[in-house]
Formats: structure tokens, C-alpha cells, sequence
């Protein structure tokens, strides 16, 4: 007996007694929890990979000599931000070295500086794909779980007003319905927010280490230039 009355308020229960715009309130829930859950596994799989990459390109980096850093460079792919930002540094010193073109006539200084720029640039864009869709996740999803509650509890008011009593049998259904609503909001934003926090952390790192390597490899091409010894390099860099 006792089971046939879970069974008979369980969650199926509950879902199945909802109208129009419960079932709407539901399918955008479970929208937003599909697509926040999307961004989570492949902004983390993809951050993954994109450190060990840049991770092992920066020991190949450091270790090169300055003719072998240009021929592993034309051998590496530019899968990541940190080959990138090398390969344009020695586009640079290539495109500075062939005559004065009109994007180098600022000086070679202001021409490597604008394109390793531009590099970081794109990559501090790229890093913000998909935190606008979990940021919306985490603000409205409690709201629309609360939409939903709100709506089962004017259901509930509703049966209570028509049958002149408030019991169990009557007012179960539209309250369940209310309490899973607002489960269903959180259920969906506090993943929602948690991902838009380290998301936002790990991007604040990984541009400033960007910035880090920018910085040395500015030193090295302009200051020391490529053909500076690979001892000389900044240690700062060769740890990240």
C-alpha cells in the first residue's frame, strides 16, 4: 500500500498533471541545462588539450635554437595561441626584413607589438564563447523555475477554490508540481554558475600567461633578436 502511494505522488506523477505552460517552462529548463551542460564538457575538454599543447610547445620553444625555432615553427600546427603568437612574431621579423611595407612603417618595434596585439586580441574573444549562454543559465533559470512554482500554486488555489476544500488529493498535484519547478531552476543554474566561474578564472590565467609570453618574445626579437642564445631567454616564460 505504502508503495502504491509513492508511485502515485512520484515526480512522473506530478509532471503528467501539467498544463501548456508547465510543459513550456519545462522544455526551456531543460533547454538551458542541454546547453549549458554542452558548453561544460567542451570548454573543459578543449582547455584541456589546449594546455598540454601549449605546455609542451613552450619546452620545444625555449630549447629551440633561433634556425631550428624557425624551421620547427614552419612544422608545428598553430593549434593554440602560444604557437600563434611565435609564428607572428617571426612573420614579422620576416615581413620587417623585406622592405618597409606600409603595416611596418610605424618602426619594427610598433609593427611586432601591433600584430602580437591582435593575436591576444582574438584569443581573449574566443575565450568568451559560451559564457554569455551559462551567465543567462545561472540569472534566469531560478526565475523561470519560479515562474513555474508560481503557476502550480495558482493551480493548487484554483482546485482548492473549486471543491471548497483543501485536501491532499486536491492540492498535491499542482503543489508538487510548484516544488519540482523550483528544483528544476536550481538543478539547472548552480551548474550554470559554478562553470561560469572557473570558465571566467581559467581565462584570466591563460590570457595573462598569453601576455607573459608576448612580453618575452617582444624582448627577444627586439631587444636580444632571434639570433640570441636559447640560455639567454626569460626564465619567467620558460616555467608556464
Amino acid at each position: 500500500m505504502e508503495s502504491q502511494v509513492v508511485d502515485g505522488f512520484g515526480v512522473a506523477h506530478f509532471l503528467a498533471q501539467t498544463d501548456l505552460v508547465g510543459r513550456l517552462v519545462l522544455l526551456v529548463l531543460l533547454l538551458l541545462s542541454l546547453a549549458s551542460w554542452y558548453l561544460i564538457v567542451t570548454r573543459s575538454l578543449a582547455g584541456f588539450l589546449e594546455q598540454r599543447r601549449a605546455r609542451a610547445f613552450l619546452a620545444r620553444f625555449w630549447s629551440s635554437g633561433s634556425n631550428d625555432l624557425r624551421r620547427r615553427l614552419q612544422d608545428e600546427e598553430c593549434n593554440h595561441a602560444f604557437a600563434r603568437l611565435a609564428a607572428e612574431g617571426l612573420d614579422a621579423l620576416a615581413d620587417s626584413g623585406g622592405g618597409v611595407s606600409l603595416a611596418a612603417a610605424g618602426g619594427f618595434a610598433e609593427y611586432l607589438s601591433r600584430r602580437l596585439n591582435h593575436v591576444i586580441d582574438d584569443e581573449a574573444a574566443a575565450a568568451e564563447y559560451g559564457l554569455t549562454v551559462l551567465a543567462s543559465a545561472a540569472s534566469a533559470a531560478p526565475y523561470i523555475g519560479l515562474f513555474g512554482t508560481v503557476w502550480g500554486i495558482y493551480h493548487a488555489l484554483v482546485q482548492i477554490g473549486l471543491s471548497g476544500q483543501g485536501t491532499l488529493d486536491k492540492v498535491a498535484g499542482p503543489v508538487g508540481e510548484a516544488l519540482i519547478m523550483t528544483a528544476l531552476g536550481l538543478a539547472v543554474a548552480i551548474p550554470a554558475v559554478l562553470a561560469y566561474n572557473a570558465f571566467n578564472r581559467r581565462n584570466r590565467l591563460w590570457l595573462a600567461r598569453l601576455e607573459g609570453f608576448a612580453h618575452d618574445l617582444y624582448v627577444l626579437l627586439t631587444v636580444k633578436g632571434v639570433a640570441a642564445d636559447p640560455a639567454d631567454a626569460p626564465p619567467r616564460s620558460s616555467g608556464r
